[in-house]
């Protein structure tokens, strides 16, 4: 997707080789105009998948997954990383390591907004090892229910997290695959 490539190069910060910081307009700040494209780019890819849920791990895929599930007309589930007071207790539960917080979190779902007869969008803002992917698809697993593809909006193809999806035939769609942040360089796959 070009106009997010160039918005990556613009206004991307390179922090080290192994980290991009999209802030200024993909989470912190949200480029609204940007998002809506992302989440048109992403209709168009799974439309003919028939998804019924769209599912996304708090915080970052939340504006990106609820334009796409807006797209869609169906509902998005969020992918808590915390339980609160008012948390239901019946949920599925999946270990997820966080590559930016470099801490384990227990990743939950209500039951009754995850059933077996679900075709599940999995939304995010950045693949880099896919742990976070991984944890909904156990998810989504434990359901049984069905995950038709994941849409990424920043892919680190040198973090091999797209490897270990493929590994499983998950269907994956980047909009921006980067294989190198080097020489504070931001370095294209396509």
């Amino acid at each position: 997707m070009k106009k997010l490539k160039e918005k990556i190069v613009q206004e991307g910060t390179i922090l080290n080789e192994n980290i991009l910081k999209i802030d200024s307009f993909i989470n912190n700040q949200i480029d609204s105009i940007l998002m809506n494209d992302i989440a048109n780019e992403f209709y168009e890819v799974f439309k003919s998948y028939s998804p019924n849920k769209i599912m996304t791990v708090e915080s970052s895929g939340i504006a990106p997954a609820i334009l796409v599930a807006l797209k869609f007309k169906i509902p998005l589930i969020i992918v808590r990383k915390e339980q609160s007071l008012i948390s239901d207790k019946d949920v599925y539960s999946s270990k997820i390591q966080s590559f930016t917080k470099n801490k384990i979190f227990a990743a939950t779902i209500s039951k009754q907004y995850l059933t077996k007869n679900d075709n599940v969008l999995i939304i995010d803002d950045f693949l880099a090892s896919g742990q976070a992917i991984l944890g909904c698809l156990n998810l989504i697993n434990q359901a049984k229910a069905k995950n038709i593809g994941v849409g990424i909006i920043v892919e680190k193809t040198f973090q091999l997290g797209r490897q270990k999806l493929e590994d499983l035939n998950i269907n994956v769609h980047s909009l921006a695959r980067i294989k190198s942040l080097k020489n504070n360089k931001v370095e294209f796959e396509d």
